[in-house]
């Protein structure tokens, strides 16, 4: 063989090669690619959609139908099986046996606190000296409490004096101390009379100035139960409630809430934000974040969950519209003056996830590309054919900007199509820089570590 045909013959085997090698790493999936169900789930797996992805709604009488027949039923986790995580991470059982475990959060000296919803307790579990969660005994912390779900630390910097709980109708607050494994005084309720009815998921974040964000969930599905204003009318409400504010029984509801460390100066920050379950802060930014669930009954890819940046004083469309003028049929006509000032959301997620908690990954443990991105849990559909959710995903962002790119990260919670044995709730990020999930399917926390520097 000459030199040159040599020559031409590696250049084309290493072509081959790379195509080969190109065709075998994950793609992003878009446009009506992306959208899909549990069996098409792996880690590194990605999607993006845009809000010209939306699809058509059901309309005249399939918008009667109920979509409940579609409800996972949750099993014990069999034998062996354990989530799925990309190459060369370590996915551990942490703990288990808990009663409902939601939210997490890290305090600022490392414990570990956990919203036991079920039982109504705060729970902590102690880090070691290197900042790894112990999981082998769990310490009561808050006691009889109602459904208690958001946890936040006051002030967010390194020596907090109070912890608040988020609950279904008011939001109470523990003296603190660092590193206490148990409130040394009874709760102190700062805020009540929260309204409660269908969603009661609280979840809540301090800022860097000290201002809490709380996220208060609609009182139903479509605001079926609420009156008709005339545009003039829903004008003047506007104007001394906020942009795109609901009334009734919705007053004050899908809407954030701000309010100081005593419960006082309480605002609505954003409106039509249909259920926020999930607040956190990016690294360096005073910007909240949610993730959010959206509204049922509309169809099995419609429309789409969603994390944002929450912009004050915006609207982001419920009960009339989603993601952006997209009208809801449920109630047509009724607010035409809003169709243009619907905020679009920065990142959408596939229809019927539900997307709980979102913590932004600032540690060194994970590989460096990890680093300003974010983790969201997804409970899991419930009234949606094709099962989808039961994970939790890596939300890509580029200098502090979401990409609008999610990627597969933990998955493997389903058993078959109407069976599930876990549901990611709360995620957030140990002072080693592991990754800490709880299910509250099973009742477990999970561990999920990176390769050593030396591995990678």
């Amino acid at each position: 063989m000459s030199q040159t045909t040599y020559v031409a013959a590696l250049t084309l085997t290493l072509a081959v090669s790379a195509a080969a090698l190109a065709d075998s790493q994950p793609r992003t999936r878009s446009g009506v690619q992306a959208f899909g169900g549990w069996r098409d789930d792996a880690p590194g797996v990605a999607r993006k959609f845009s809000a010209a992805d939306e699809k058509a709604p059901k309309s005249g009488t399939d918008l009667e139908k109920s979509d409940n027949n579609y409800h996972a039923s949750v099993v014990p986790r069999p034998g062996g099986a354990m989530p799925k995580v990309p190459p060369g991470f370590r996915v551990e059982l942490l703990a288990q046996g808990l009663n409902k475990p939601r939210v997490l959060r890290i305090a600022p000296n490392g414990n570990l606190f956990v919203a036991e919803t079920g039982s109504g307790k705060i729970l902590v579990y102690k880090a070691d000296g290197t900042g790894k969660i112990d999981g082998t005994q769990a310490h009561e912390f808050a006691a009889g409490l109602e459904q208690p779900y958001g946890i936040a630390f006051f002030p967010a910097a390194s020596a907090p004096h109070y912890v608040f709980v988020g609950e279904p109708s008011k939001v109470d607050r523990f003296a603190y101390n660092s590193g206490d494994l148990k409130a040394s005084a009874p709760a102190e309720t700062i805020l009540r009379d929260v309204p409660s009815e269908h969603h009661k998921n609280r979840d809540l974040a301090v800022a860097r100035d000290g201002t809490i964000y709380f996220g208060v969930g609609s009182g139903s599905n479509d605001a079926g139960g609420m009156s008709k204003k005339s545009i003039a009318e829903a004008k003047s409400y506007d104007a001394e409630h906020g942009l795109g504010a609901a009334w009734d029984k919705e007053q004050d509801r899908a809407a954030v809430w701000t309010f100081d460390k005593d419960g006082k100066n309480k605002r609505i920050y954003a409106h039509g934000i249909r259920n926020c379950t999930g607040l956190a802060f990016a690294p360096g930014d005073d910007t909240p974040w949610c993730v959010v669930n959206e509204r049922d009954g509309l169809g099995d890819d419609v429309p789409f969950e969603y994390a944002t940046a929450v912009k004050k004083d915006a609207f982001y469309g419920w009960p009339w519209y989603y993601i952006g003028g997209n009208e809801d049929p449920r109630r047509p006509s009724e607010r035409p003056d809003l169709k243009d000032q619907v905020t679009v959301p920065d990142v959408l997620i596939q229809p019927h996830s539900a997307p709980l908690s979102i913590v932004f990954y600032e540690n060194a443990q994970f590989p460096a590309e990890y680093r300003g991105d974010a983790f969201i849990t997804l409970h899991g559909s419930w009234n949606r054919a094709n099962r989808t959710g039961y994970k939790v995903v890596r939300m890509r962002m580029h200098d502090g900007k979401p990409t609008g790119e999610y990627i597969d990260f933990m998955t493997g919670f389903v058993s078959d199509d109407q069976h599930v044995w876990g549901r990611p709730v709360g995620v957030t990020v140990s002072h080693d820089g592991a990754l800490i999930v709880s299910d509250d399917g099973n009742g477990a926390l999970w561990r999920v570590s990176a390769p050593s520097p030396a591995g990678r």
